[in-house]
């Protein structure tokens, strides 16, 4: 289906001209993260897998895969975090897609910290990314997550292997699955009960 197909079809519902079955149908929501090793695309898997489950139509793509947002009605923009930062992709979208996303519901969240919560290191990586101010600013965005992360020591190269054997505890899976479920199902509710007060 093209995006006017999609658009058309989202005019017909706001006007009554559609049938009640398609009406029923839940908001398109485009859910994209940028991820180097594939730990952060895959909470955006979880994220949209939570929102397909509550009835909403859930896209999960890449942010360099996006075109025009005009055929979603809500954006989860998410990164991985490296040296405080989100990573290019993530930043590009949220540049080139600034009006768009200023136009609809948007929540952004980041995956980094890796290792023990109760150690200072991890404390740190845990903390906001640097961008995350200009990124609120520019999409509106309605709240930001920020998620354990996964380290996988086979995926590094060589000197940042090594430094494991230094920084000890740093390396395996930290993402909490029902904590991302859980902030996917927050969302779905927002907006299922955005939907349902529309006149």
């Amino acid at each position: 289906m093209s995006h006017d197909d999609d658009a058309g079809i989202r005019r017909a519902i706001d006007e009554g001209l559609i049938l009640d079955e398609l009406a029923a149908l839940g908001p398109a929501v485009l859910v994209t993260a940028a991820s180097r090793h594939g730990a952060t695309r895959e909470i955006a898997q979880i994220i949209g897998q939570a929102l397909r489950e509550r009835g909403l139509d859930a896209t999960v793509r890449a942010p360099e895969d996006v075109g025009d947002l005009a055929a979603y009605d809500a954006v989860v923009l998410g990164s991985a975090v490296y040296a405080g930062h989100w990573l290019p992709e993530a930043l590009a979208l949220a540049q080139r897609g600034a009006t768009a996303l200023a136009d609809r519901p948007v929540w952004l969240f980041s995956s980094g910290p890796v290792g023990d919560p109760s150690r200072k290191l991890v404390q740190k990586m845990g903390a906001d990314p640097v961008d995350l101010p200009d990124l609120l600013t520019a999409t509106g965005a309605l709240g930001h997550r920020m998620f354990a992360g996964r380290l996988d020591r086979r995926a590094l190269p060589l000197p940042q292997r090594a430094a494991l054997t230094v920084v000890r505890g740093l390396a395996g899976d930290f993402r909490d699955r029902d904590a991302i479920r859980a902030w996917a199902l927050e969302i779905a509710e927002t907006l299922t009960r955005a939907r349902a007060v529309r006149p």
